[in-house]
């Protein structure tokens, strides 16, 4: 078996590619996972666009969101770590955190208008999408969730949903894992792509049923669909040669020594 933290390393890479090539983060956003063996860390990369992110660009900081070891000269995080810690403390659930600007969702965030559920993929919005103001708690800010406290208000804001709009800014996702994150960022997308699209018809939304959304979220997150979408999305990436390089390999078994049998001196 690989090494748990190289394997989520790599992992981390190639969810961060994927979600830049699928065109939901561009320059700005990140995504983090919690650390494997270590509930109380997490990882992220260095403050890089996702779309270049390395395994080696990948740090481990704490749920206060401080580097567990210091990072080199000229190496900087990100500027809205706390979005990720202060979810991670609120959320034991949550092991994988995406925050992003896409703009399908942008007309959403500015208005405050619901987001609703309008395919079987659009499911994995969740049952209900809150919105998270900044100007209730703070009033006049860069929009930037830079402190603790801005962190936390987003983390009570989300409560125990799996998206959430922020007003004026983006998105942020969460997630059981890092596959379930990128599967939701892609297609909580392409559900605000489509309810946008319904809108200019100027027709009436059909939004699934509470029990329709409930099977489809269920069936969505099995094991099969998910590796299926994994896989896809990994698929595209080798293609465009755009797949992270250094992919852990399986630990071997260090060969051990041949047992040295004494050898009985004939009398």
């Amino acid at each position: 078996m690989p090494d748990p933290l190289a394997q989520a390393r790599h992992d981390l890479a190639v969810a961060n590619r994927v979600v830049s090539y699928e065109g939901i983060i561009d320059a700005f956003g990140h995504v983090s996972m919690r650390h494997p063996t270590k509930p109380n860390r997490y990882l992220i990369s260095r403050s890089r666009s996702p779309e270049v992110v390395e395994a080696s660009d990948i740090y481990e900081y704490t749920l206060d969101s401080e580097p567990v070891t210091p990072m080199p000269p000229g190496i900087r995080g990100y500027g809205e770590l706390v979005i990720h810690g202060e979810i991670y403390k609120a959320r034991p659930d949550v092991n994988a955190v995406a925050h992003h600007h896409a703009m399908a969702f942008l007309p959403f965030c500015n208005s405050g208008e619901e987001l609703l559920p309008l395919y079987h993929m659009g499911a994995q919005i969740g049952e209900k999408v809150p919105f998270w103001d900044s100007r209730d708690e703070f009033g006049d800010t860069n929009l930037l969730v830079l402190k603790p406290e801005e962190g936390r208000s987003l983390a009570k804001a989300l409560g125990p949903y799996w998206l959430v709009l922020m007003r004026r800014h983006g998105a942020t996702v969460a997630a059981k894992n890092l596959t379930e994150l990128v599967f939701r960022c892609i297609y909580s997308v392409r559900n605000a792509e489509l309810q946008l699209m319904c809108k200019a018809q100027g027709h009436a939304l059909s939004p699934l049923t509470p029990g329709e959304a409930k099977m489809a979220w269920d069936r969505n997150l099995q094991p099969r669909p998910q590796a299926r979408a994994w896989e896809y999305w990994s698929v595209r990436l080798k293609k465009a040669g755009e797949y992270p390089a250094g992919a852990p390999k399986a630990k071997s078994k260090k060969a051990s020594k041949p047992a040295v049998r004494g050898i009985k001196k004939q009398r």
